[in-house]
């Protein structure tokens, strides 16, 4: 349902439809196998899902509008995989806009999240600008990464992280108890800041062919 760009999901990248570029991520992941899911509540994208090695999973259409949450399509595909299979011990969410991922990033990001004994991860980028404003509701000016009054070298500063909407790593029951993708002890799994590219507007669609090109992300 993408307004900027219609069937977004399904648009050629690199010679590929968008989402099989995740599916296949997925599926060179030697931790999650055969344990990959795509909810959706269209019908070609379930179909095609299933062709590229997916499990589809229809999702009503009551959570699938605009401003349907992403965690309850979660729940409701958790629901249904509990129920037909083992128990699932870790989800690894994988957002189809953001497909510049590298061989080996979920693997690395799966093996992180054991390691550090983490609740919940989110892929991020270090934030090269550590100059951000927001705009008020009464349209004034707030510096929130440093304070304009007080000035500080660069070098002082501590780091700021992009959340890239790459990949999140969360437990299942804290999905159940928070409804929530983040919770408990977060970590942070480390990209470089062009893996921060997601595709939104036409624009962005050339610059993350270029960089699946330039990089060489297992472009056939």
């Amino acid at each position: 349902g993408s307004k900027g760009i219609p069937n977004k999901n399904l648009i050629p990248l690199c010679n590929k439809p968008l989402l099989q570029w995740s599916i296949e991520q997925a599926k060179s992941s030697s931790f999650l196998k055969d344990t990959i899911y795509v909810s959706s509540n269209d019908d070609t994208i379930i179909t095609q899902s299933q062709k590229w090695g997916a499990h589809p999973i229809k999702r009503p259409e009551l959570i699938s509008g605009d401003t349907s949450s992403s965690e309850s399509a979660l729940q409701h595909a958790l629901s249904l995989i509990n129920s037909n299979s083992s128990p699932v011990d870790l989800i690894v969410f994988l957002q189809a806009t953001s497909p510049l991922r590298k061989t080996g990033d979920i693997d690395s990001a799966i093996t992180q999240f054991y390691k550090e004994e983490l609740d919940s991860m989110f892929s991020a980028s270090p934030l090269a600008c550590f100059s951000i404003w927001k705009q008020n509701q009464d349209q004034s000016l707030s510096s929130i990464t440093y304070d304009y009054k007080n000035r500080q070298p660069r070098q002082s500063h501590l780091p700021h992280f992009q959340e890239n909407g790459s990949m999140y790593l969360f437990k299942p029951s804290l999905l159940k108890q928070e409804n929530n993708r983040l919770g408990g002890k977060i970590g942070i799994y480390l990209m470089e800041n062009w893996q921060s590219h997601e595709i939104d507007t036409e624009e962005e669609i050339e610059i993350c062919e270029y960089f699946m090109k330039n990089k060489k992300l297992d472009i056939d």
